[in-house]
């Protein structure tokens, strides 16, 4: 795998830490790069250290299933049972137990993919963990962690300082706390378009975004004034789009099969765009261009560690997701006016989601010194701070 290049001049990490959730950006000279949502509670475990247990050979695939914490199963392909290579049922046996490494987030109902083919410092690591296996030895870097690796240079500025604590244990002065929010009106935007479907694009026109299970589809829709342009303009549409187009197949972590779709040109005139495409895929070390089909759609792949954006967020956006964008409005309001006791009015599942996520909701409490109050309401389309009635 190609390595990142060092940060350019002017690369920032963001970081903004709201009750259960973290939000991560990557700055490169003031554009916004890549973005990060995690939820601390529910990892997706890449780079977790584990001592798991081998259930099963599966020499017809290649590879081994292995027992991990909490009734997971993981899958060790046969490239990565050993660092001879041999074939699984040579490798491991039932029974066995391995040290493991996460090395792409579960998907689909299917669950993680572990390697045992670690450096000396992971496999000493568990090896001085305590007996037993299944065993999850350590927890894989965060997002602010692993840019932080990948851009020695940049700055990382943190509006938590639990979080830029942590964080200063093992990068130092880089880390600078904040005393306003790590997002700006501008990032608040920008993140909340890559909860949507559509993008604008420069001269005019749109991108329109479309997951499914099998791939995802993008659509350059030229816009109203296609026909009006003539067609050496909307070649011309499509190929100053190429930037934009890379930059939010990599701001949105698209992860496998990804066809796009250029508005108004031929097939045989769109395989002009091969070179310029790759160019602006370049900078992005997980995505390439496969070529282009026989309807003309440009065929990406790009390869799938971590979850994509639109499966953390929900498609469209779910009621945690939207939850935990009320609660983060909660603790703005709640440090800008201490003492005034707030009530989340949201329709119930909204509301569920919250309760069901591990110490969001105590995390508010614990910042605002006092909880939200709950106010179930079946009829509400978007959840609303209130303030919270005398006894609430």
């Amino acid at each position: 795998m190609a390595t990142e290049p060092r940060a350019p001049r002017g690369a920032t990490i963001r970081v903004g830490a709201s009750p259960g959730e973290v939000r991560t950006a990557l700055l490169l000279d003031g554009v916004l790069t890549e973005a990060w949502v995690e939820r601390p509670a529910r990892p997706d475990g890449v780079g977790d250290l584990h001592r798991g247990r081998v259930s099963a050979v599966a020499a017809p695939m290649a590879g081994a299933f292995v027992a991990l914490p909490g009734g997971e199963t993981g899958f060790l392909p046969e490239s990565e049972a050993s660092t001879t290579r041999r074939p699984i049922a040579e490798a491991v046996s039932e029974g066995m137990i391995l040290p493991l490494r996460i090395t792409r987030a579960a998907q689909g109902g299917k669950g993680p993919r572990v390697s045992a083919r670690l450096t000396d410092a992971d496999a000493a690591r568990i090896a001085a963990a305590p007996e037993g296996a299944p065993r999850l030895v350590a927890r894989g870097p965060d997002a602010p962690l692993r840019l932080a690796a990948r851009h020695p240079s940049a700055a990382i500025e943190v509006d938590s300082a639990a979080l830029a604590a942590r964080l200063r244990g093992v990068l130092g002065a880089r880390v600078r706390l904040l005393t306003t929010p790590a997002f700006d009106d501008s990032l608040e935007e920008e993140f909340d378009l890559l909860a949507g479907p559509e993008v604008p694009l420069p001269g005019g026109g749109r991108l329109l975004i479309h997951p499914t299970p099998a791939l995802t589809a993008i659509d350059m829709d030229a816009g109203s004034a296609a026909g009006a342009r003539g067609t050496n303009a909307v070649a011309a549409l499509n190929r100053d789009a190429l930037p934009e187009l890379a930059r939010q197949i990599r701001l949105r972590n698209l992860a496998g099969a990804i066809l796009v779709d250029f508005a108004g040109m031929s097939p045989k005139r769109r395989a002009a765009l091969a070179e310029p495409l790759r160019a602006a895929l370049a900078p992005d070390r997980l995505a390439r261009l496969v070529g282009f089909t026989g309807l003309g759609l440009a065929e990406i792949v790009r390869d799938r560690i971590h979850p994509p954006l639109h499966e953390v967020l929900g498609w469209p956006p779910s009621p945690l997701t939207r939850g935990l964008a009320a609660l983060r409005q909660a603790a703005r309001e709640a440090a800008a006016r201490p003492g005034q006791r707030f009530a989340l009015r949201a329709a119930p599942p909204v509301l569920s989601a919250l309760q069901a996520l591990p110490g969001a909701l105590e995390e508010f409490a614990a910042a605002a010194g006092h909880a939200l109050a709950l106010t179930p309401d079946p009829l509400a389309v978007t959840p609303q701070i209130e303030e919270a009635r005398d006894g609430a």
